[in-house]
């Protein structure tokens, strides 16, 4: 068993804004906690892995398909592998949350 506290794993800026800690992982999944600073967005991107997550604080507004969908603290959600997407802050509080990636996702360079 593993047992990885949030503190553990130091924090990547994968983005102006957008910091990523990868926390536990396994074979087959991996968890990553999220902090996004008001005003700040993940730029759209794919990846092959399944993305389920839990926003703990504030709303996330992800855009798929042209369509806008607000996630809050409380709401979960699911992003099929391979379907485009991003995800702005356009509230006045940091958005923090955990993703969980299957197969496992390492930290993105979206910066390239």
């Amino acid at each position: 068993m593993e047992i990885v506290p949030k503190d553990a794993e130091a924090s990547t800026e994968a983005v102006e804004g957008v910091h990523l800690s990868l926390l536990a992982g396994a074979d087959e999944m991996n968890v990553q906690h999220f902090d996004i600073e008001p005003g700040a967005e993940v730029p759209e991107h794919s990846h092959d892995n399944e993305q389920t997550g839990y926003i703990t604080r504030g709303t996330l507004t992800f855009l798929v398909d042209g369509e806008e969908r607000d996630v809050s603290a409380g709401d979960s959600y699911a992003i099929p592998g391979g379907e485009p997407h991003a995800a702005e802050n356009r509230g006045d509080v940091p958005v923090e949350g955990v993703d969980i990636f299957s197969p496992p996702r390492e930290n993105p360079d979206w910066k390239d």
